[in-house]
């Protein structure tokens, strides 16, 4: 081979590592991150429908499986396990025949709630801004370009 295209391979060679070191430092930091950690917990499918509904006061479980529809019975177990090991939902038993399993926001959950109601209050707001600014990159012309 000659030494030029050697001398090639080996820069491309060492491209390849760095970017691919750069790309795992980057992961590392977004494993890591407060706001990537807690915006990827509330992009979970159900975890918004469950925070809102126990925003309004302690719940029994029945009652989510009814207000949270959608959601299977493995999933809204799997999503209240999950917030109860985020210290944001609260589960109490209480003995009888048939237990009891009721379910509220920790003052934790109540302050992420609060967060998330302001962001669903800008989407209410702007998600027909951006639907149209969508449109009109597709080259569907909508209406005049917000501005």
């Amino acid at each position: 081979m000659p030494r030029a295209l050697r001398e090639d391979v080996v820069v491309t060679r060492d491209a390849a590592r760095r970017r691919t070191a750069a790309r795992e430092t980057h992961l590392d930091a977004m494993a890591g991150c407060p706001g990537h950690r807690v915006l990827d917990r509330l992009g979970d499918k159900w975890v918004s429908l469950v925070l809102k509904e126990l925003g309004s006061g302690p719940r029994r479980h029945a009652d989510l499986a009814r207000s949270v529809a959608g959601a299977s019975q493995k999933m809204l177990t799997q999503t209240l396990r999950g917030l109860e090991r985020d210290g944001l939902v609260i589960r109490t038993v209480t003995a009888g025949v048939p237990a009891r399993v009721d379910y509220r926001l920790t003052p934790l959950g109540v302050g992420l709630l609060e967060a998330m109601l302001v962001v669903v209050d800008w989407a209410e707001r702007h998600v027909p801004e951006m639907d149209a600014a969508r449109a009109r990159h597709d080259g569907k012309i909508v209406g005049p370009a917000a501005g």
